[in-house]
């Protein structure tokens, strides 16, 4: 096999599963920032009114939450296809072809990354689990999810195989 062929070949292989999963993890670090603004809000509105909102409910500020992560990665996935720690780590997403998401199919890509943490979540439900319990199930998830990745032929997750997304390199070109 000639060494263009081995470009080819290699060309729909995702990044090494170390540095998509830096990335998640500097993610998550972002995430647990902007799921912050809903409870800071909420608690404006009693300091200021003595009030209690019927959207200051936990099941409330959770969909609120999640509301907000899917305009934060459907408005940067569709826009550049990289958060800031997709172009720390050099990761980008993009459709199979290649090309940029569109808001549909960025969108499409956040509801089906859920699988990284419902199952963990479901079964914390019906168990009765909180606190150190839930936490332990969510990380035990996360890396069987991860891991799943290598049963992939190009090692992509498998949302990104049921989106027609996949990640890619984004290093910057090496200058003359």
């Amino acid at each position: 096999m000639t060494a263009s062929a081995v470009m080819v070949a290699g060309a729909h292989q995702a990044p090494g599963l170390n540095r998509r999963m830096a990335s998640f993890i500097y993610e998550g670090l972002l995430l647990f920032g902007i799921g912050l603004i809903p409870g800071v809000i909420g608690a404006l509105f009693v300091a200021l009114t003595g009030h209690r909102h019927l959207l200051q409910s936990d099941a409330s500020l959770r969909i609120i939450t999640l509301l907000i992560y899917a305009v934060y990665f459907t408005w940067f996935w569709s826009g550049t296809g990289q958060t800031l720690p997709m172009k720390t780590w050099h990761l980008r997403v993009v459709t199979t072809q290649g090309q940029r998401l569109s808001q549909v199919r960025a969108l499409m890509r956040f509801v089906a990354s859920c699988a990284w943490f419902a199952p963990a979540a479901l079964l914390s439900a019906l168990n009765g689990w909180k606190g150190w319990q839930g936490l332990g199930a969510a990380a035990i998830g996360v890396v069987a999810y991860a891991m799943l990745a290598l049963l992939h032929p190009q090692r992509q997750f498998w949302h990104d195989a049921l989106c027609g997304t996949r990640i890619v390199d984004a290093k910057p070109a090496a200058t003359a």
